[in-house]
């Protein structure tokens, strides 16, 4: 089904479908429990669990490149994802 022969891109790949599965559980758990308040604590949960998986498959992706990327280029990319972070922290 399909050609990929790197472990990385599989773990990444991994790491999103673990991800997905959350979600969807999560998702299926607040309609089980039909309370807005149930639902706002699973959401607060996965508020957790999202940046988690993103800084852990950035990482995983990172750790891929890093032979093929130069200093210059993997301070680029750390330093794109901490101004993520960074934004997204001051949404707050």
């Amino acid at each position: 089904m399909f050609r990929v022969y790197d472990s990385v891109v599989w773990g990444m790949a991994g790491l999103r479908f673990l991800s997905s599965g959350i979600e969807f559980t999560a998702a299926a758990l607040m309609l089980y429990f039909g309370r807005v308040e149930t639902a706002f604590q699973i959401n607060a949960l996965l508020s957790l669990i999202g940046p988690t998986i993103l800084f852990s498959v950035t990482l995983l992706g990172l750790w891929g490149l890093a032979a093929r990327l130069s200093f210059l280029g993997l301070a680029s990319v750390l330093l794109g994802v901490g101004l993520i972070f960074y934004g997204v922290n001051q949404l707050r």
